[in-house]
């Protein structure tokens, strides 16, 4: 049953990470066959944002080494999918492969800075200044992550001030799209509420914004619902619940699109997913890395 529930948004966009966040902690190497027709299935089923892949050292993701012969292998289709660029290397080869958004990884906590990026906290957006510059003079979106933006496992709470000022030096930077990541899943509705405020209290309104949860304390969905009343309406989702981070060892799954895709669906927000396809493509999915999806949705729906 459909019940809307007054105030929220009447639309939502969907920013599918299963294919990059999701895949990139996996021991196993995943056939880059596979990898591409993960990417096209989740298309075909609607997702209008589907990020692809990171153009990371293979060094540290070994998983996605395979970045430019996926994005290759995708051809015209894979020219207007995100893909992470950690620095202007990786820019370098998404600019020669004509891609037309890419995404940065900034953290808002010291110490997750150095372990992820090997940059201080100030250091980092240094980093990023010339990549975000050479993109946007090529003519290429580029949108910002912030990561540990509710807890870090070495420093504890994040006061809001600091997220917010890293959030807003990485817009002033030139990033289109903030996304505030819940890198270990410990955020609740109230604390999601209070960083939105923050953040509009400081100028960056809720339309700039986008909301990635991790779901480590079964908390992803009442914070996404948190967000609809504060007026986000971009949430990143990974199909099957895929997905953690490599250098955050209490980073559990990623919110499983299915879940979120079921939320929306029963608040009477257009969300253009077919639900029943992304389970499917997850039920594939799960069957090629050799465990069922943690999807509450995929279990309920019987088929993984």
């Amino acid at each position: 049953m459909v019940v809307p529930e007054p105030g929220l948004p009447t639309a939502v966009t969907i920013y599918e990470v299963g294919a990059r966040d999701g895949l990139q902690n996996e021991a196993a190497l995943v056939p880059v066959e596979v990898k591409e027709q993960f990417v096209r299935r989740l298309l075909a089923a609607g997702l209008p944002v589907v990020e692809a892949t990171s153009f990371v050292h293979p060094t540290w993701v070994p998983q996605l080494a395979d970045a430019a012969e996926l994005m290759t292998r995708l051809g015209a289709d894979g020219v207007d999918l995100p893909v992470l660029v950690p620095n202007e290397r990786g820019l370098d080869r998404a600019l020669e492969l004509g891609l037309r958004h890419v995404a940065v990884f900034g953290s808002a906590t010291e110490t997750f800075a150095r372990k992820n990026l090997n940059r201080s906290f100030d250091e980092q957006f240094a980093m990023f200044e010339p990549t975000v510059a050479r993109a946007r003079a090529a003519g290429v979106d580029v949108r910002a992550y912030v990561s540990m933006c509710f807890g870090d496992p070495w420093e504890g709470a994040v006061p809001l001030e600091q997220v917010v000022a890293a959030g807003r030096r990485l817009l002033d930077l030139g990033a289109g799209q903030l996304s505030l990541g819940d890198t270990i899943g410990v955020a609740t509705a109230g604390h999601v509420t209070a960083l939105v405020e923050a953040f509009g209290a400081a100028g960056v309104p809720a339309d700039r914004l986008a909301l990635h949860f991790h779901d480590t304390y079964g908390q992803a969905l009442s914070n996404v619902q948190a967000g609809l009343r504060a007026g986000v309406t971009t949430y990143d989702a990974s199909a099957g619940g895929l997905g953690g981070c490599p250098y955050a060892k209490s980073a559990t799954g990623n919110l499983a699109t299915e879940d979120l895709v079921w939320l929306l669906t029963g608040l009477g927000i257009e969300h253009g997913v077919d639900l029943d396809a992304v389970v499917a493509t997850s039920t594939w999915m799960a069957g090629h890395l050799g465990r069922p999806s943690p999807s509450a949705v995929v279990r309920a729906l019987g088929t993984a």
